[in-house]
């Protein structure tokens, strides 16, 4: 027992150590090496807590600490339960690979006096407000990582200054400050209903609460944090955002932001407003977004906002297992969750490396990928499976988890929500074989405009002096010989790293599936969480 509460009483460092890892890294501005050092340890220390977190909320449930001694509800909560550490390390393993790749590429690229200075203190902000919003006992608090995420998000979004970046990233925070004010008012509202923001508090008197006014709150959280998940209709703002950035930016987003609203969405529905009051609603909404998102993705030729689509899809298969209600459904939601965040961040960087190889993203003007970079064409084929939800990858996995919860529901909506959902998961495998048929396996000449490198590369030209006779073309793609100069070891080996990150879901879906289990079974009675709060002492 006194490892357990050693664990949570440590837990706020999981927000303090990226903090303090940003401030540092903006001190060593001037000095890159040591900014990636300082940068890339604070995850890799912040990353052995959380698991240390993740074991101890295992074996013995939720856990909590107030912040400063004071006695609940009336300080800041922390809480750890099997959902909030699991998402702790998916999001900081997942945020320590793509920095991996980041550092790598801004090697390659010689622009370690550019924006690179700026980047890793954001980059550190926004890990910190992903773990402040995961561990968020109370409303307001949960608010305030919104509001660091936010912060931290626009600058990564506008690196570099281009007329397109500074146009999505007005774009981004115009929607997420409209989200964040409806979620604001809704706080109030709620305080002035109950007296209190505390999570587990609110628990117990919202249901004290005017069924009228319970269900006006419920909305205006389900709506914030459907701005936030990208929900249809609300994602209208999410294709034309984050395909802008750059790769790195991109995955991170995609990965991560996005999981930040689902959580929400998963945790005050669970916590505050259990029951089955809009789950028809949720359902509507699940359906919608899964079809539409598809859709959408079948329409692009640009793979990073075909990937844009997809997101937006496959967060429909979580609000599906969100409203179905069950444990089971909730148990495959939270592993679908963890998987989907590995998966969609591994092709967004695979996304970067198609670009650099091949110059563009566009599938219409590549050809000859498989040929070209065979280690390419298998970082992109795991995941791209894995997404399509292809036995035995944890895709299938998850989605089959889900179609079971809808089975076992049995009502006419859920039949046609399963309906939905098989046709979007063979939607998904036919947008993702198109990707590998166009881009990897028909002949570069075949394509449509390809990028003159691209040409020289396919007709056997190996070599970077070959390359300088080609005109338009980057100079960083003139670094050095043949593949290894276009595909950087560091961008390639962390890729991979989180392609294995996606398989071992699969290979460890029977212990994941008993964590995801306990977490929904936990969620769904809401004692423990209540007692770890109500009961904490201040954490001791």
């Amino acid at each position: 027992m006194m490892g357990n509460l050693v664990a949570v009483d440590f837990a706020p460092l999981a927000v303090l150590l990226p903090i303090l890892g940003a401030a540092l890294a903006f001190v060593l501005r001037r000095h890159p090496r040591a900014q990636r050092i300082v940068t890339i340890g604070t995850l890799c220390l912040t990353l052995v807590l959380e698991s240390w977190m993740l074991v101890s909320a295992w074996q013995h449930g939720a856990q909590a600490v107030m912040i400063g001694g004071w006695a609940p509800p009336f300080g800041i909560s922390l809480v750890v339960d099997e959902f909030s550490a699991l998402m702790l390390v998916v999001s900081t393993a997942v945020s320590l690979t793509v920095l991996l790749y980041a550092t790598g590429q801004g090697m390659a690229d010689g622009d370690e006096d550019g924006p690179i200075s700026v980047f890793h203190p954001a980059y550190l902000i926004l890990v910190a407000g992903v773990s402040n919003a995961f561990l968020a006992g109370d409303l307001f608090n949960l608010y305030v990582g919104f509001e660091i995420l936010l912060t931290a998000s626009y600058v990564l979004l506008t690196l570099g200054g281009t007329t397109a970046r500074i146009r999505a990233g007005v774009t981004y925070v115009v929607v997420s400050v409209v989200s964040s004010v409806l979620f604001l008012v809704a706080i109030g509202m709620i305080y002035a209903a109950t007296g209190t923001v505390n999570m587990a508090d609110l628990s117990g008197k919202l249901a004290d609460v005017d069924p009228g006014t319970q269900m006006v709150l419920h909305v205006m959280l389900l709506v914030a944090f459907g701005v936030k998940a990208a929900v249809f209709p609300l994602s209208f703002w999410l294709p034309d955002s984050y395909p802008t950035a750059p790769a790195p930016v991109t995955a991170v987003f995609a990965g991560l932001l996005t999981k930040v609203g689902v959580y929400a969405m998963i945790r005050t529905e669970t916590l505050l407003f259990p029951g089955e009051r809009l789950h028809t609603a949720l359902m509507v909404v699940a359906l919608l977004t899964m079809v539409v998102g598809i859709l959408g993705a079948l329409a692009q030729a640009d793979f990073k906002r075909m990937l844009s689509f997809t997101l937006t899809s496959h967060i429909g298969y979580m609000v599906f297992g969100l409203a179905t209600g069950s444990i089971a459904a909730l148990a495959a939601t939270i592993y679908y969750v963890a998987h989907h965040i590995i998966v969609q961040t591994s092709l967004f960087l695979v996304a970067g490396l198609m670009e650099r190889r091949g110059g563009t993203t566009n599938v219409d003007r590549l050809g000859s990928l498989a040929k070209l970079s065979p280690v390419l064409a298998v970082l992109f084929f795991v995941p791209a499976m894995n997404l399509g939800g292809i036995p035995p990858f944890s895709g299938f996995l998850g989605k089959l988890g889900l179609l079971r919860g809808g089975v076992d529901l049995g009502t006419p909506l859920a039949w046609v929500l399963l309906a939905g959902a098989l046709a979007t998961s063979l939607l998904t495998l036919l947008a993702v074989a198109r990707v590998w048929n166009r881009a990897f396996w028909r002949r570069a000449e075949d394509a449509e405009d390809p990028d003159p490198l691209l040409l020289i590369a396919a007709d056997g030209g190996g070599h970077a002096t070959t390359y300088q006779h080609v005109h338009d073309v980057p100079a960083s793609r003139f670094s050095g010989r043949g593949d290894t100069a276009l595909l950087p070891r560091t961008m390639v080996y962390s890729t991979g790293a989180l392609v294995l990150l996606g398989v071992a879901l699969t290979v460890f879906a029977g212990p994941l599936f008993d964590l995801a289990d306990q977490a929904a079974q936990q969620m769904v009675e809401r004692t423990p969480y209540i007692e770890a709060v109500l009961g904490a002492g201040g954490g001791s």
